[in-house]
């Protein structure tokens, strides 16, 4: 969730929590702040597999 919160481009995300412990969880990763080293790991498996569900 933090990655698609770092997107420029994303308004809102979609979360299907079940429970309100992840729903908690889940709002929480608004202040989750992702090193640039993270992002180039993430950056790395999209470039090997960019459509992941094809």
């Amino acid at each position: 969730m933090a990655f698609v919160n770092s997107r420029s481009f994303v308004t809102s995300n979609i979360i299907g929590a079940s429970k309100l412990e992840q729903l908690k969880e889940n709002i929480s990763s608004i202040n989750v702040n992702l090193s640039k080293e993270i992002l180039g790991e993430i950056e790395k498996i999209h470039s090997l597999i960019p459509n992941p569900a094809p």
